[in-house]
């Protein structure tokens, strides 16, 4: 009786928790676990509903596929089985699948071995060659209607060459390139081209949809009856080829013999299509795996299909995946460390995150010894408590991240709270959607962030005023606000720890230079929120030129004066006036204007400069003589028309590459990018 009361509430709980991250990944596009972890606990659920069937619940996720139904757009109802893929995560894996597929189908078997794009399935209905629908996957049987937004996407085309009623399966996607381009004019960055993707295929408005250059793989295709019948994937692949749909290139198949795999591989009409027996499909795997850095897009696996359309009938499917395709799923860098302790840092805007200090672990290349974790609802999904045992991953293969919990602690502590009560000045912290705040202004740890965030090299860039400084100048009371650091005399620093004649000196004169920066530079360092550096651009560049004019429009809420500048939205606009609603803001803008800064916007050097670099995008690695920060370098490129990227893709045209230079470099030679030395660099610029 015990163990039935025990599923029953362990069968609940996982029916709450996975809803919640279906939710997430499908009508959010924002999944805080991995496909892994997910996949957990969706085994540990059918399994429990296996072992006690009466107590399913009718609503039970395992019923689903997951769900991106939303209230902006009408439902349709799927005529074709949208579902899920099983997945494997080793070698052996899929050579067990294939073993199986090869004995339940009673038939000399080929596999077709595609890249599994991280995008957004989309289910396209064609009716004698005429697109009438594009449907997104929704829960497997209804989805949203987004025809308006998939017919500005160029690669899904409109109308078919051939007159046929057909469904059409793919996946959209946002090219590397193209996503770091749009990224780098975001206020809040996506996380990956996959959550800008979704985002973008729900937009309310097709127009919108418009201006990001989505793209469309296309590949599986359902015939209505009375089509013709193909016999095989690969003719499926063709035949979308052939009907004007963009069709992956890199495409692969494997069979019993290296003849037979070749002979259709042949058949797809591609050039250098890779192909082999069964014992060559790891090192493909493998090899795949090693490249994926570096192709234009981002995958997070493969899928392996039977070819053999007869054979898939006869596999069928289960209530959550076709029995006839597998996806073999990259793995993320992972290792398994302990949660020695959790504390709070605030933010310069409140925003209080958790961080888990961990027993420093080596994760892919790097060393991990600090974990964030978002938020209490990130901590209570993962149920972590400080002393449990955790799987660490770096998501992306960058920013690490709990996973989930291996072994709970042995001393009994029960899940993380955040504290009530802000760390810093005692306040009592807010609750404001997904995230906890400390509302007093007036907080310390806030005044260090804004003062820290001023000064910083991406801002007013104020030489020798690092963090410790800061610090030091807040402790003793010299600094309470940004317009204090204006008002110190640095020369009584003299003899204070840390403080010669030369330092004091340096940072009085770094200082007074500082009042030298341009209207642009001083508007984003003062840190309104959803308003840097790009916002701040979009700003001047259209027509709203100085402070006085920007508190005008905000006094008069003339929120149409910023709809009518391209790229500004709502958040943003919201957010700047809730800052400028706030009389210590104002409060400081006046000082600062006082002390002599820049409120105005003034001809710059680079508008006396030639565009010699128009047209070209550079990225810029390594270390240099002239140029300490590289940032530096950056500037005199856009200021003569170029584009700068943190990356070497096929689209950037030179690297400045200093010493030290690694991996880009490397990418640029593949690439075949221009590279540049500094000295080369140094002539380009004198020719001005």
């Amino acid at each position: 009786m015990h163990d039935i009361e025990q599923a029953q509430k362990e069968i609940a709980q996982l029916s709450e928790d996975l809803q919640h991250h279906q939710d997430l990944y499908y009508k959010e596009g924002q999944p805080i676990i991995s496909d892994r972890e997910y996949d957990h606990m969706m085994d540990r659920l059918l399994a429990l509903e296996t072992q006690f069937p009466t107590l399913k619940l009718p609503e039970s996720p395992s019923q689903r596929v997951g769900s991106d139904l939303g209230s902006g757009f009408p439902e349709f109802a799927h005529t074709i089985p949208i579902l899920s893929l099983d997945k494997a995560y080793t070698f052996e894996g899929v050579l067990q699948w294939i073993e199986r597929s090869r004995q339940r189908g009673e038939s000399r078997l080929s596999f077709v071995v595609e890249e599994k794009i991280d995008g957004v399935s989309l289910v396209l209905y064609y009716e004698k060659g005429y697109l009438v629908r594009a449907v997104t996957r929704g829960n497997g049987f209804v989805g949203n209607d987004v025809t308006p937004n998939a017919k500005t996407i160029t690669s899904i085309p409109l109308k078919l060459s051939q007159p046929l009623t057909i469904a059409v399966r793919g996946e959209i996607f946002l090219p590397k390139a193209e996503f770091e381009r749009i990224n780098k004019s975001m206020e809040i960055p996506f996380a990956n081209p996959r959550n800008l993707a979704a985002g973008t295929i729900r937009r309310l408005k097709s127009s919108e949809t418009a201006r990001i250059p989505l793209r469309m793989f296309a590949y599986e295709a359902f015939f209505d009856a009375g089509e013709t019948p193909l016999t095989t994937h690969v003719e499926i692949l063709k035949l979308l080829k052939d009907l004007g749909f963009y069709v992956n290139s890199e495409v692969a198949v494997f069979a019993e013999t290296e003849d037979r795999a070749l002979l259709e591989a042949q058949k797809l009409g591609m050039d250098s299509v890779p192909s082999g027996s069964f014992q060559a499909l790891p090192s493909y795997i493998e090899k795949m795996n090693s490249v994926r850095d570096q192709l234009p897009h981002e995958i997070d696996g493969l899928v392996v299909k039977v070819n053999e359309l007869g054979v898939r009938e006869l596999l069928g499917y289960t209530g959550h995946h076709p029995r006839w395709a597998l996806a073999f799923k990259f793995e993320a860098p992972e290792a398994q460390s302990r949660v020695d302790d959790i504390d709070v840092q605030v933010g310069r805007t409140g925003r209080i995150t958790p961080v888990a200090r961990v027993a420093t672990v080596k994760v892919g290349n790097s060393m991990v010894s600090n974990v964030t974790l978002h938020n209490q609802d990130y901590i209570n999904m993962l149920e972590l408590a400080i002393g449990d045992s955790v799987a660490i991953s770096k998501r992306g293969d960058v920013i690490p991240a709990i996973e989930r919990v291996i072994e709970k602690n042995e001393e009994g502590n029960t899940t993380w709270v955040i504290p009530r009560n802000c760390p810093s000045c005692n306040s009592i912290l807010e609750r404001q959607g997904a995230h906890t705040f400390c509302m007093n202004n007036d907080c310390p740890a806030q005044i260090l962030g804004r003062i820290t965030f001023f000064v910083g090299r991406d801002q007013m860039d104020i030489e020798g005023f690092g963090p410790e400084t800061v610090t030091f100048l807040v402790n003793k009371g010299l600094v309470h606000d940004i317009p204090d650091i204006y008002t110190v005399n640095y020369a009584d620093l003299v003899g204070e720890p840390g403080f010669g004649e030369k330092k004091a000196s340096a940072l009085a004169q770094a200082v007074e230079k500082s009042k030298d920066r341009p209207y642009r530079t001083v508007l984003a360092a003062l840190g309104i929120p959803d308003f840097g550096r790009k916002t701040v651009d979009l700003l001047v560049n259209g027509g709203i030129v100085s402070m006085e004019e920007l508190i005008d429009i905000v006094e008069s809420q003339d929120r149409a004066r910023f709809l009518a500048i391209k790229g500004f939205g709502e958040k943003t606009i919201d957010a700047l006036f809730a800052q400028f609603a706030d009389p210590a803001f104002r409060e400081r803008i006046a000082r600062l204007e006082k002390l002599g800064l820049h409120f105005k916007e003034e001809p710059t050097e680079s508008e006396q400069l030639s565009q010699t670099f128009a047209q070209e995008v550079w990225c810029v690695t390594g270390s240099f003589t002239h140029f300490n920060p590289r940032s530096l370098a950056l500037k005199e490129i856009e200021a003569r028309g170029g584009r700068t990227t943190s990356s070497v893709t096929r689209k950037t045209t030179h690297l400045l590459a200093g010493e030290g230079a690694g991996s880009k470099l490397q990418q640029a030679l593949t690439y075949g990018t221009r590279i540049v030395k500094e000295d080369e660099f140094l002539q380009l610029l004198e020719k001005e």
